[in-house]
């Protein structure tokens, strides 16, 4: 790899001692990382952990107080927004109800002073990626929340940025809706081949989709690491409470994981006393208490 771009074009992202202030408020705390090229990596937390400020520094709409952002091995954090190489999918950000879905998709290229005929034909071919040419002349009032998506995300790729900043992008949809359209950016990222930074607060929509998970708290990142890596081996007891499905327990001195899914009720082991049983469809949630305060465990419905 040379200059953050590996042989197949990537673009790496890094941050390097990157802090925002606001006033006497420290939003994100000296954070340190990698992103590299072409992956699709989640930054989750609880609210107010930083994540969101965080990826607004990155896409240029907060002003750094300390650190850089480098991507493919220059630093941007100089640069306004439309020349840093990223592009972001708000979550709340309304397409103009005035415009059709091709104008919507095109709008940025019509600031640059593209002629009509080159920005109809990119968008024509965004559009075509996330299947939604059918659309193209619809105004945004005769689509569903699901398509509505789609059209922001092909606004967002219309400027071919080498990272896609996505802020809780699916937050907004139905349960239904939200497991299929992250099937589809987790599909489009591969096909395109650049990096996908998305934030969220949800936990199964993080490891459904991340190459690489980064949990934050209190402005801070507490661990980096393969989704598999975070959930089976969390190095603090926060990323355990906060990835659901442990148990922290005092044991020894000390305090331990154990995933739910690992509990079993038998007569060894650690005495306690069922407090809650929740049917939950295909497992059933048993809350015990060992004198610790109340723990629990997965146990198959069917059995």
């Amino acid at each position: 790899m040379s200059d953050g771009v590996d042989m197949r074009g990537r673009y790496d992202l890094e941050l390097v001692g990157l802090t925002k202030k606001y006033g006497d408020t420290l939003a994100v705390d000296n954070i340190n990382h990698l992103f590299q090229g072409g992956s699709y990596v989640c930054l989750l937390g609880p609210s107010g952990c930083g994540k969101s400020s965080t990826l607004r520094m990155i896409a240029g709409h907060e002003k750094v107080t300390e650190g850089a952002i480098v991507l493919a091995g220059s630093d941007v954090s100089h640069l306004i927004p439309a020349k840093r190489g990223t592009a972001m999918m708000f979550q709340n950000y309304a397409l103009f109800p005035h415009l059709n879905v091709r104008d919507n998709v095109a709008f940025s290229l019509r600031m640059k002073g593209e002629d009509k005929a080159t920005r109809d034909a990119r968008a024509n071919e965004l559009l075509e990626l996330v299947d939604m040419t059918g659309f193209a002349d619809r105004l945004p009032a005769q689509l569903s929340g699901g398509q509505q998506q789609r059209v922001r995300l092909a606004r967002a790729l219309i400027t071919q940025p080498k990272v896609l900043l996505l802020d809780e992008p699916l937050s907004a949809l139905d349960p239904f809706l939200r497991i299929r359209m992250r099937a589809e950016l987790k599909k489009l990222q591969r096909e395109l081949g650049i990096t996908f930074v998305h934030v969220t607060h949800g936990q199964d929509e993080a490891l459904a989709l991340g190459d690489e998970l980064v949990v934050m708290n209190n402005a801070m990142i507490e661990q980096a690491g393969s989704a598999r890596e975070v959930w089976t081996a969390p190095k603090t007891e926060f990323v355990a409470r906060f990835m659901g499905g442990h148990n922290v327990i005092a044991l020894d001195g000390g305090k331990v994981a154990l995933r739910a899914d690992d509990v079993k009720l038998s007569d060894q082991g650690l005495p306690a006393r069922v407090t809650t049983i929740e049917y939950q469809g295909g497992h059933a949630w048993i809350g015990v208490d060992p004198g610790r305060g109340t723990h629990g465990a997965q146990k198959s419905s069917s059995g």
